[in-house]
């Protein structure tokens, strides 16, 4: 029996994670099932996000567990007629998701146990450092693009390599040079959409490159005014809008209701983030918690006034919903085909970059960890396994 071992969450809130041994997973796998050897694992926010104050929304996992979204390896047993041993991939490891919550599923451990259809080989040209960085954020992006609008998603064709014709219309990608941004820019493009985005002025050539059509600095106090100005001047139609990070969900509920929409379809914006950064939880006492969550409450009552008078629908996106049964077929087309071929093609970029922890092994997980609360910019912190 080969051996495998995990970085733990011991409980809730428990710090730092504990490295020991972890059950290997089944051999042979389950059907539709793969098993890979971790070489690279990325770190979202809502990995620490756990640990530290608690996510009210993952209060269903079961501890001890194995968290982590994103990995990329070599697989080394497969009951999926589309991955053989050898093959080099990327995964979106589903264990942290309610409908695993599976310890064998995590992504901080040395051997993972991988759904099929959340699964794209990577070409030589791209390292694993670099593919790691894609999983959730992908996942995420695809589920806010292409699933329903009961699942939070604007419904769009999914993208194909070579790109679909141009359609002339536009979406809206509030923080482009984001994880899911960098992303949904990439796949927006691939459908046949123009993009249409905010990000600092450091980072507007990055989300050029990735095919941004137009950007503007998120810290403009015109912004709105602007967005919605051009589409006009343009003559463009607005084919939806994805909210990404703390203040984004007003602003694109403003675009949408102060644009041309597509005829005959809800004015829709994906909300990908909550109304504050996570950041604001850390380090709160039970006074300061209160106060912000009562500040969540008072941004919600109003954004739902503002929705109602923009004619605006809006819904979160939980980020692991593609990886759900019932959209398995989605799942396939933008993970095992379109981002497989893409990647390979040089049509799509891993992106963020990797900003890789000094040094090797599960331990430096918790180090990821610590650099992510500080904050990071167009990159996204990965380790090697």
């Amino acid at each position: 029996m080969s051996s495998n071992h995990a970085a733990w969450i011991d409980c809730k809130n428990s710090s730092p994670l504990t490295i020991s041994p972890a059950p290997y997973p089944p051999t042979p796998p389950p059907a539709n099932f793969l098993i890979i050897k971790s070489q690279a694992a990325a770190i979202n926010p809502v990995d620490w996000f756990i640990q530290s104050p608690g996510n009210p929304l993952f209060s269903y996992l079961r501890y001890p567990t194995i968290l982590g979204s994103d990995v990329a390896g070599t697989v080394v047993s497969s009951s999926s007629p589309q991955f053989v041993p050898g093959d080099r991939v990327v995964a979106h490891a589903f264990g942290p998701d309610r409908r695993s919550n599976s310890p064998s599923e995590g992504a901080f451990q040395e051997h993972v146990l991988i759904r099929e259809h959340l699964v794209a080989k990577i070409p030589d040209h791209v390292s694993f450092e670099q593919a790691a960085v894609l999983p959730l954020g992908f996942s995420t992006a695809a589920t806010a693009l292409f699933l329903k609008p009961e699942q939070g998603g604007l419904a769009l064709p999914l993208p194909a390599s070579p790109r679909q014709e141009p359609k002339n219309q536009v979406v809206i990608i509030w923080a482009g040079a984001t994880s899911v941004g960098s992303n949904a820019i990439q796949m927006a493009k691939a459908a046949g959409y123009e993009v249409y985005t905010t990000a600092s002025a450091k980072n507007w050539e990055y989300v050029r490159r990735l095919g941004a059509t137009e950007v503007w600095d998120y810290r403009s106090e015109s912004v709105t005014g602007d967005i919605i100005a051009k589409l006009k001047s343009e003559n463009k139609v607005c084919a939806g809008a994805i909210a990404i990070g703390a203040g984004a969900l007003p602003r694109c509920i403003d675009i949408l209701g102060g644009s041309r929409t597509v005829e005959g379809q809800p004015k829709f914006v994906s909300q990908v983030s909550g109304s504050k950064d996570p950041g604001e939880f850390l380090g709160l006492g039970a006074f300061g918690m209160v106060k912000l969550v009562v500040s969540m409450i008072w941004d919600g009552l109003t954004t739902v006034i503002k929705s109602k008078v923009n004619g605006v629908r809006y819904k979160f996106v939980w980020g692991s919903d593609i990886g759900d049964e019932r959209n398995k077929e989605v799942a396939q087309q933008v993970w095992n085909v379109y981002l497989a071929q893409a990647m390979a093609k040089g049509e799509f970029v891993p992106a963020p970059g990797p900003q890789v922890v000094e040094g090797r092994g599960l331990d430096k997980i918790q180090e990821g960890f610590e650099i992510c609360k500080k904050g990071v910019s167009a990159a996204k912190v990965v380790v090697l396994i």
